[in-house]
């Protein structure tokens, strides 16, 4: 199916002021260059639907808003242990059956599970809920330490501002990287979180001098992604061991340094594979790679296409 163009959140009784501003942030208006979607919030019936901070929402469309959205987004709500009403339900498994995407974060992963469309499916929600939805959804398999877990025609978000990854994980893969990346921008955001839940269970970074350091070499790092970058070099620029420093840099993002230093270079030739028309040689080389063959294989294992295929997904660059 082409890209989603129409995007219809399903707004229930009790939802979430934070997914609602992270939905409409994300596929609502835009600067220049950044053209936004066909973006509405509906309810069980046009009208005033309360939220969980106590303020209604008036919402103009009803669940018939659903029956054409090509991506459906259940929100979170407060009285989520109680399964919403069967024309929901209906709706959404209706979205889903005729091809649209349909997503969900925090505790919205409840609805979807309640539809039965993520029996047989992974899926994940906030950490603190996982257990239960694993408990009362048994057919579900529940990932608990993921952001977000893509299963095609279903995808689900971690809690809370997880949303903001469900979201531009999406954009990234139906739009491509270069608009997934001037939305992120546009809010102030990264375009991408490396790690899982884990790390927010505990203060990620800890304020001291140290963790400056380690916030420089971050930055240092993005700014040279043509250089080889080994742990020594980091490390050594942080004035750190090689341990402590991938004692430290796991605590403040969840991963580890050889994944992050990855995850930036193949983010960094997506963007130039969609935005510019250089050789893929050359772009090897500016994000670091030795030789266009070693990009290839990392592409095909990480993406899933070589990057001439991703470019003609994305470009008409041939």
């Amino acid at each position: 199916m082409p890209p989603f163009t129409t995007v219809a959140a399903y707004a229930p009784p009790g939802v979430g002021m934070l997914a609602v501003g992270i939905v409409a942030e994300v596929f609502g208006p835009h600067g220049e260059g950044l053209p936004g979607f066909d973006f509405a919030l509906c309810a069980d019936r046009p009208g005033p639907v309360p939220t969980d901070v106590g303020v209604p929402l008036d919402v103009a469309h009803g669940l018939d808003r659903l029956a054409s959205a090509d991506l459906v987004i259940a929100l979170p709500w407060a009285g989520f242990r109680t399964p919403p009403a069967p024309p929901v339900l209906d709706a959404l498994k209706a979205a889903h059956g005729r091809g649209a995407l349909v997503a969900a974060h925090c505790v919205g992963t409840f609805a979807l599970a309640a539809a039965g469309l993520l029996d047989g499916r992974r899926a994940t929600t906030h950490w603190r809920f996982a257990a239960l939805l694993a408990h009362r959804y048994p057919e579900v398999a529940v990932e608990p330490g993921a952001l977000y877990v893509d299963e095609g025609s279903v995808v689900t978000g971690a809690g809370a501002a997880a949303g903001f990854d469900l979201c531009l994980h999406l954009l990234r893969r139906e739009h491509g990287a270069a608009r997934a990346n001037g939305v992120a921008r546009d809010v102030v955001l990264p375009s991408h979180r490396d790690g899982g839940q884990a790390q927010y269970l505990a203060a990620p970074v800890p304020e001291d001098c140290r963790d400056e350091r380690l916030a420089e070499v971050l930055a240092w790092a993005r700014e040279n992604l043509h250089r080889p970058l080994p742990v020594a070099e980091l490390a050594g620029r942080a004035l750190m061991s090689k341990r402590s420093f991938a004692r430290r840099f796991a605590a403040a993002t969840g991963t580890t340094p050889h994944a992050w230093v990855r995850s930036l270079r193949l983010s960094g030739a997506e963007e130039l594979l969609e935005t510019t028309d250089l050789p893929v040689e050359e772009i090897a080389r500016r994000v670091g790679y030795g030789s266009a063959t070693v990009l290839r294989e990392q592409f095909v294992r990480r993406r899933g296409v070589p990057p001439r295929a991703y470019r003609r997904a994305f470009t008409n660059t041939p």
